[in-house]
């Protein structure tokens, strides 16, 4: 336990999980979009949806989205400041099955037409809990380095990464592989880090040519 789990987050209220932990999901999907969004489709579900505008979860979203971290004080006029942005922003009501009660589905595409579909929770003091990226399930909370390594799913990918990064003394403290079936050509590995590696390393990673994308998501926000 932290500080923060006593005290709450260092951010723009009104509510930790409303408001903070929203921003938090809107950065995250904003990281594994590449380049600029230009367009964003949010989903909110459960209390998100009940409550979330009175809370403004819809601002929240978009700050993330943007870029800017809980304690933003521009977070309350994001809205027009994506606007401003050339960013279009459209939200609804979803009912996602079995999911928190504070939960968005993220959408986001760049100019290029690329995208990238974010489902993540809200889960309490400004914490928050990804669970599906692009329709495969994860389980990021962000509270440590994380790598995000979208794949040809092959023979030796996994087992290359791994070496490679031993090689480079980081140690891997957690792993998963998601994939939308067996069989699927493409796999997501999630690999949590206990620290933060060189800018090289990650680099070094996206030199594979199995790998398609790899993002470094560092703790902090």
């Amino acid at each position: 336990m932290n500080v923060f789990d006593v005290i709450g987050p260092v951010m723009i209220g009104p509510s930790s999980s409303h408001t903070a932990g929203a921003v938090r999901i809107g950065n995250m999907a904003g990281m594994l979009l590449p380049g600029k969004p230009v367009r964003a489709e949010v989903g909110l579900h459960g209390s998100f949806a009940k409550t979330g505008r009175g809370h403004g979860t819809p601002q929240a979203l978009a700050a993330g989205i943007l870029g800017m971290p809980p304690w933003d004080s521009r977070i309350r006029d994001s809205l027009a400041l994506a606007k401003e942005a050339g960013l279009q922003i459209a939200f609804e009501e979803v009912d996602i099955d079995g999911a928190h009660p504070n939960t968005a589905l993220i959408r986001l595409w760049n100019e290029a037409g690329e995208s990238v579909s974010v489902q993540g929770a809200s889960v309490g003091g400004g914490e928050i809990l990804i669970t599906r990226i692009d329709g495969m399930e994860v389980d990021i909370t962000g509270k440590q380095p994380t790598l995000l390594i979208l794949h040809h799913d092959e023979p030796g990918v996994i087992a290359g990464v791994a070496n490679y990064l031993a090689m480079n003394g980081v140690n891997i403290g957690g792993f998963k592989l998601s994939r939308k079936k067996k069989g699927d050509a493409t796999a997501l590995m999630t690999l949590e880090l206990d620290e933060v590696p060189a800018p090289q390393v990650t680099q070094g990673i996206r030199c594979f040519p199995q790998v398609s994308r790899c993002v470094l998501i560092e703790p902090g926000l």
